[in-house]
């Protein structure tokens, strides 16, 4: 019977679940938001797996914000988040000098060249995708929408990323001075990429080959241009790979080699 890989990425908005076959493809994905479920959401993504991938053996490997618990309840292998996008970058984007990853209330960098060099922020979520949602709702559009709206913008002000509350102490006086919805919009990406570059780089330079991944890097086209745009890259260096979203997810399955294989059924019911 063939062993398979599993990773999942339990964040702190989203579970991700991926399955690899033995030649590292992608034979299972699934990203969906866990409501602050996380243990219900993870156990619905193992058992639409089971039903789609019956009778296969594989490893389990956990890795989020949210996974350290999960994993030390259910008896499941963790591995750290920068450690695993690091490994998945390395297997299926080789030649990459930094990457750039955001998720909902989290981001990182991580450098490749001149050494490995791994940035993390703390607590605060500014400059993530929890942001921007909540940049969505002050403007009382959906994130979809806010994205659409940066797209047809004309111009850029300054908005602070570090806190939602100085950014809306930027943007309430820009709406009701009648700045446009658009210009606003395209803002709000703009001081995600400027707090990445500033905050999390701390004078790094963000250069050369550069991956792109995570949930809001891949929903949000304004904001993957607003990074591009800002570190200059050309369309060879910027790179967003298809599967974006579940990088970090990929990177847990490699290690969950580490883990004996088992059904599909039988992590469930650890899980469960």
């Amino acid at each position: 019977m063939s062993t398979f890989f599993a990773g999942l990425d339990a964040g702190s908005t989203t579970v991700k679940l991926v399955i690899l076959d033995t030649n590292g493809d992608i034979v299972y994905k699934r990203y969906e938001r866990h409501l602050s479920k996380v243990r219900d959401k993870v156990q619905e993504l193992l058992e639409d797996a089971a039903g789609q991938l019956p009778g296969i053996q594989t490893g389990l490997a956990v890795t989020g914000s949210a996974g350290l618990g999960l994993s030390r309840v259910c008896d499941l292998l963790f591995s750290q988040e920068v450690h695993v996008a690091a490994q998945a970058v390395k297997k299926w984007l080789p030649g990459t000098d930094a990457v750039v990853e955001l998720g909902g209330e989290d981001a990182k960098i991580i450098f490749f060249k001149g050494g490995l060099d791994q940035r993390m922020n703390g607590s605060c979520a500014g400059g993530t995708g929890a942001f921007i949602d909540q940049m969505a709702t002050l403007l009382d559009v959906t994130p979809e929408e806010l994205d659409q709206l940066a797209s047809e913008s004309t111009k850029v002000y300054p908005v602070a990323s570090r806190c939602g509350v100085f950014a809306k102490s930027d943007i309430q006086p820009l709406l009701n001075q009648g700045a446009a919805k658009s210009d606003v919009a395209a803002s709000i990406f703009q001081a995600v990429v400027n707090q990445t570059v500033t905050g999390l780089a701390q004078g790094r330079r963000i250069e050369g080959n550069v991956a792109f991944l995570g949930g809001p890097l891949t929903f949000f086209k304004s904001l993957r241009r607003a990074f591009v745009d800002t570190l200059q890259l050309s369309e060879t260096e910027a790179r967003f790979p298809a599967d974006a979203a579940f990088y970090v997810a990929m990177g847990a399955a490699l290690s969950s080699s580490e883990m004996p294989a088992q059904s599909i059924e039988a992590w469930v019911s650890k899980v469960a």
